[in-house]
């Protein structure tokens, strides 16, 4: 069965901003090498048009560093499910609108064979965890007080703590740490 993992940068403070954090080559590689871990990518309308068209157009145009067209490269090879009740369709090629249900959908993925589905947005993810859904935690800690922004659990508010079991750290030199961790069952 697929593992589902979410990966995501959080600030100091607890906001998880795509501004606001250090993109750094290292963080790119970091996330390139989460990316190859996973076949599929679940979004949220909000966090989609973050990244779509953006680092489609950096794969195809090659605009950046090595290091992060190399991450728009593996970025735009995955599929991807977007979850969306006020999108009607989507241009790219590689991803699927989904009106319906998260968890049904979600646990339909689960079973299919393949690499790790990766969630690559807040809300997704909020909701996902309240339903146990999510096996694997990523957790970027920037070096960084934004005062501002989302944080996870800002839409869905857990019935129960859960509790994760720590599987490594990795420190970085701009003085993010990135903590991986797995649900407990």
């Amino acid at each position: 069965m697929r593992k589902i993992v979410f990966g995501i940068n959080i600030t100091a403070d607890g906001y998880c901003s795509h501004t606001d954090g250090i993109a750094d080559e290292e963080l790119h590689k970091y996330f390139t090498d989460l990316l190859r871990t996973a076949s599929i990518m679940l979004y949220g309308r909000v966090t989609y048009q973050l990244m779509v068209p953006f680092w489609p157009e950096v794969a195809r145009d090659q605009s950046m560093s090595e290091v992060s067209n190399e991450f728009a490269r593996v970025f735009t090879s995955l599929d991807k499910v977007l979850f969306s009740t006020t999108l009607k369709d989507v241009e790219d090629k590689n991803t699927r609108l989904v009106q319906g249900n998260i968890k049904e959908e979600v646990l339909k993925l689960k079973q299919q064979s393949g690499k790790d589905i990766l969630v690559g947005s807040l809300s997704i993810a909020s909701q996902l965890s309240e339903q146990h859904l999510i096996d694997e935690y990523h957790f970027v800690v920037q070096p960084v007080i934004a005062g501002k922004g989302p944080k996870l659990f800002d839409t869905v508010k857990l019935q129960e703590t859960f509790r994760l079991e720590f599987l490594g750290s990795k420190t970085f030199q701009s003085g993010a740490i990135a903590l991986h961790y797995k649900r407990q069952i």
